[in-house]
């Protein structure tokens, strides 16, 4: 019957005829290895069954041009194969074909028929194609007859797992003993000195299921919501007899337990909100939840939003028993929510188990307001989390404006913490004149301490002031080891808003990215540079200006600076970098305006030799030179004079720096002599002192190369002095 539905009757009644008798290939064991060789030419590398085929084909093909029947039996011999048997196989054969017929599973032609011959103008592609057909047609149909003589191969060793826990071996005479297919079927289990299967053939497990649907076995396990396909998966697991045919393959569990499917469903797609929808309850729904876990980071609670078992219970009240996956979930809630719009809507208040009036907006900003604009501020309750505490976005274009102080005292709402964990890492016998902790910051916060000024400094003083005189060092805040969400974050990020550095220490950040932040800044300034700048010719210079980059409104201050011995105008992201080049520039400047008097001072100074000769172990005499020269014309030319911010300005200043360069001249001439005079001797005094390397050392951060340029004016007699 297999064999009619797969359209292989013929070739399975031959195969059947040839199982019912002895087998007609005969190996003499004098004669073991011709016989072998004689066969050869039947066997199939995948399936024994196929040999009985050849074998048939054979055996017809020598019956149809034989000329005699002793040439016929001669034939059979130099094959090794016993006339008689063959003889038998057909009359077997032909009387089940009568029976066959006579069923109406096959007609007398079709089973007489012989082997259809290949189509010539068939392609080698096309043939392979018809003959993988025909082979699994006609193995199907032997599976369905011999079920319980499947098999499976062990990983180790070259036995094969049977059907209810047999294993067995193929038997050595069989085409496939070398093949080893991990899968195969046979004819037969014979126990001798081992359990062998005889005549044996390649099949593949998926067959078995579908041709024995009511013998296998079917487990479930790992059941999960999957969302690209949007309904629970389990793995399955197929069985026959305890065999393992297919070991996991992912299959739909809404029809297999709509109960379970349907809990895993609203747990996981949304509950968990794993769900893929624009339907508004569910985009509503996930704001909310955000919106109630951002309360959770900033109070830095976690019991707040309520648990996923209060979600699964809101939503299994309103979905009925059949919803079981996205497809029947989407159909009920459209009919659904035609009567009932807000059905699946939560609220707040469902969604928070306790209150959190204290989280404000003022207390916990979403923005920080800056002169550039306002920066995005983000919270997170995650210890140990790189993010964990306040986080501040910071374009690169403005890190260097910003100023550590102010980020001392976070936001209101998380300062207070702060400020109770400062108190409470100080010595023992401050710390207990400022209990109860909680009222004593609280009274400190009600003094309106400065917010852009340090909190060390200020704190240490009210505790001076309300403890009637008890003093703390500002060290012992400092040396203190703070818990990491009290320390403001930076990120620090590009114009594509891409991240390149993060820290809690904004100095050393401003250290590692300064210049790269001053190089940003100054892409979208160059319409208000300019170089090599020899005259006042640009008008007036503003103290600052107001320009956009991308959404960004940015503050720059121009200011001239020196480049390479020469002057030009650039724009400094912060105002205290921008006076300290425009310093340097207008000196430069105004040196190029004076170019006469820069010419004599060139020259050297009254008695400059000796004062060379003097200082050698400090600087060589050009080194000396250029170093009072700076110092004269930063003194002569500046001064305690404001910088300049035009031409008049500028000229005025040119004009004060000609007349009092003289007096100058001859006060850093005068300072240079008395100061070389006294630090031989004190050098060779210094070296006979018992704290001679203590001395040294001091006297050394006092008088070194370029010592002139870098002290203060006021400080200068001091240094001679001392």
């Amino acid at each position: 019957m297999a064999g009619r539905d797969y359209h292989c009757a013929r070739e399975v009644l031959i195969i059947a005829a040839a199982l019912s008798i002895q087998d007609p290939r005969e190996r003499p064991f004098e004669a073991r290895d011709a016989a072998e060789k004689a066969q050869a030419r039947f066997n199939d590398e995948k399936s024994d069954f196929l040999s009985f085929l050849h074998l048939w084909d054979f055996f017809a093909d020598a019956l149809k041009h034989k000329k005699s029947n002793r040439l016929l039996v001669n034939t059979c011999h130099e094959h090794f194969l016993s006339y008689l048997r063959m003889r038998e196989w057909r009359e077997l054969h032909a009387q089940l074909a009568e029976i066959a017929s006579e069923l109406g599973l096959i007609t007398r032609d079709e089973a007489h028929a012989d082997a259809g011959q290949p189509d010539a103008q068939m392609s080698a592609k096309k043939r392979q194609q018809v003959d993988a057909v025909a082979y699994e047609n006609l193995h199907k149909a032997l599976v369905t007859g011999l079920i319980g003589n499947i098999g499976m191969k062990n990983q180790e060793g070259d036995d094969y797992q049977g059907a209810r826990g047999v294993a067995f071996h193929v038997f050595p005479g069989s085409g496939l003993k070398k093949a080893k297919p991990k899968w195969l079927v046979a004819a037969e289990l014979v126990e001798t000195t081992r359990l062998y299967a005889r005549c044996v053939a390649k099949i593949e497990p998926e067959w078995v299921e579908k041709l024995a649907p009511h013998l296998v076995k079917y487990h479930y396990f790992e059941p999960h919501w999957e969302k690209s396909r949007g309904e629970v998966v389990a793995s399955e697991r197929v069985t026959l007899y305890g065999l393992t045919l297919i070991p996991r393959r992912a299959v739909s569990y809404g029809r297999i337990a709509p109960e379970e499917a349907r809990e895993l469903f609203i747990r996981g797609a949304l509950v968990n909100m794993e769900y893929v929808s624009n339907a508004p309850f569910f985009q509503r729904n996930q704001q909310l939840i955000r919106e109630v876990e951002q309360l959770e980071h900033k109070a830095r609670r976690q019991d707040v939003l309520v648990d996923e078992e209060a979600l699964y219970a809101f939503y299994s009240e309103r979905i009925p028993a059949d919803v079981v996956d996205a497809a029947s979930f989407e159909a009920w809630r459209k009919e659904a929510e035609k009567t009932e719009p807000k059905l699946l809507h939560l609220t707040r208040e469902e969604l928070m188990r306790h209150a959190a009036q204290h989280v404000t907006e003022n207390q916990f900003p979403e923005w920080l307001e800056l002169e550039d604009g306002k920066l995005k501020l983000r919270y997170r309750f995650e210890p140990k989390h790189p993010l964990d505490g306040v986080t501040l976005d910071v374009p690169l274009a403005i890190l260097n404006r910003l100023q550590p102080a102010p980020f001392e005292w976070l936001v209101p709402g998380m300062v207070r913490d702060k400020l109770q964990q400062l108190i409470k890492g100080l010595p023992k016998q401050v710390r207990r004149c400022c209990v109860p902790v909680p009222d004593f910051v609280t009274r400190f916060l009600l003094s309106n301490p400065d917010p852009q000024q340090p909190i060390a400094p200020q704190l240490a003083r009210f505790i001076l002031r309300e403890t009637g005189g008890v003093k703390v060092d500002i060290d012992e805040f400092n040396k203190q080891e703070l818990p990491e969400h009290m320390l403001f974050n930076f990120r620090v990020i590009d114009d594509g808003k891409q991240e390149i550095g993060m820290g809690r220490d904004l100095i050393a950040l401003q250290k590692q990215f300064g210049q790269a932040a001053q190089l940003t800044f100054r892409d979208t300034s160059a319409e208000f540079e300019r170089d090599d700048v020899k005259t006042w010719d640009f008008g007036e210079l503003p103290e600052s200006i107001q320009f956009a980059r991308g959404r960004q409104q940015l503050t720059g201050y121009p200011a001239l600076t020196l480049e390479e011995d020469r002057v030009a105008i650039r724009l400094f992201d912060t105002q205290q970098v921008a006076e300290r080049h425009h310093r340097q520039g207008v000196v430069k400047l105004l040196q190029l305006q004076l170019k006469e008097q820069m010419k004599q001072l060139g020259k050297g100074l009254p008695g400059m030799m000796q004062i060379a000769l003097q200082l050698r172990a400090v600087a060589n005499a050009d080194d000396l030179l250029a170093d009072a020269i700076a110092a004269i014309c930063d003194r002569a030319f500046i001064g305690e004079d404001a910088l300049p911010r035009n031409e008049k300005a500028f000229n005025d200043q040119k004009n004060r720096a000609r007349t009092r360069l003289p007096a100058v001249i001859q006060a850093v001439a005068q300072y240079l002599q008395q100061i070389s005079a006294e630090y031989v001797p004190l050098s060779q005094k210094i070296q006979k002192h018992k704290l001679g390397h203590e001395l040294k050392q001091q006297m050394d951060k006092l008088v070194y190369k370029g010592f002139l340029a870098a002290t203060p004016w006021s400080q200068l007699p001091t240094c001679r002095a001392i």
